[in-house]
């Protein structure tokens, strides 16, 4: 006769510890996977599953999807609430082991291990007294404001969420005629002291944000900066302010980017340079001319 399995935490014998999930020929050792169970052993599922997820050790994955499938395995075979469940009994037993060998010196090989292990973690639910606890923990978290996902996972929460939800849409839905007169006044105001501060040569785009006509040139408000046809960045701007010409929009404040005063600065350098040149060739001629008709008079 086989007596309790303690490691379950039984203490009568055949008697049904609690919900139940292994994983087995998992290729870590025995002993780094009880160093991980021994952190979770006693917690409550939620507070097991935070610190599985923050555990700086390989193996904490693996032992992760195992407590997950052990909470599946209790919502769906046991219908239990996975709130209300908890880390009962959890351990590693040895697996079988991988024999290598690796070259040596002078013809000898050394051994390698390559262990396994087989994890089982047994889940049972929180006595009344220790569930108020965990519960009241919980609820002191959510009003703190600190990690307010802890908490939000629950049915009861769920169906508080949607009915929020839902009378908010009900409100909206209600107030939808008399916000959208507001949003036309609004509008219309808006629209009316836009004209009137409006620079001289300046119109704004139309209703479908198109250039008036007549008005090619784009500013935009927040940078200060216009763009002429042609440019790099016309056809990426969004114009929230059309001008008819470069001398209004300077005249209004705004200014080139930098990238195209650098070419017009180039541009006129090269104009200045060719008519410097221009001079000095007539100047040359001239010079030619003189010196020729002095030779002609000798």
């Amino acid at each position: 006769m086989t007596g309790p399995k303690l490691n379950e935490a039984t203490r009568v014998a055949g008697e049904r510890s609690g919900t139940k999930a292994s994983a087995k020929y998992i290729r870590s050792s025995a002993y780094k996977a009880r160093e991980v169970l021994n952190l979770i052993r006693g917690l409550p599922v939620r507070r097991a599953d935070e610190v599985l997820q923050f555990t700086d050790r390989e193996v904490s994955n693996t032992i992760r999807k195992v407590l997950a499938s052990a909470v599946a395995n209790a919502q769906h075979n046991d219908e239990q609430d996975p709130d209300e469940l908890y880390v009962k009994a959890c351990f590693a037993d040895e697996g079988p082991t991988l024999k290598r060998f690796t070259p040596r010196a002078r013809g000898r090989a050394g051994r390698i291990h390559k262990r396994t292990s087989h994890i089982t973690i047994v889940l049972g639910r929180l006595d009344d007294q220790r569930l108020e606890v965990v519960q009241a923990r919980e609820a002191r978290r959510t009003v703190a404001g600190r990690r307010r996902g802890a908490a939000a996972g629950t049915a009861t929460s769920r169906k508080a969420r949607v009915e929020r939800s839902r009378q908010r849409a009900a409100s909206l839905k209600g107030g939808q005629a008399a916000t959208g007169a507001n949003i036309d006044t609004t509008t219309a105001d808006l629209a009316s002291t836009e004209a009137v501060e409006l620079p001289s040569g300046a119109a704004l785009p139309d209703a479908d944000g198109a250039a008036p006509e007549g008005f090619a040139i784009k500013g935009n408000s927040n940078s200060m900066l216009y763009h002429l046809p042609g440019s790099a960045f016309y056809d990426r701007t969004v114009a929230e302010i059309y001008f008819d010409s470069a001398e209004s929009a300077e005249a209004a404040g705004y200014s080139l980017p930098k990238s195209q005063r650098h070419d017009d600065d180039l541009a006129d350098a090269d104009d200045s340079s060719s008519a410097e040149g221009s001079a000095s060739d007539e100047a040359q001629s001239d010079a030619g001319e003189s010196e020729a008709d002095a030779k002609e008079d000798n």
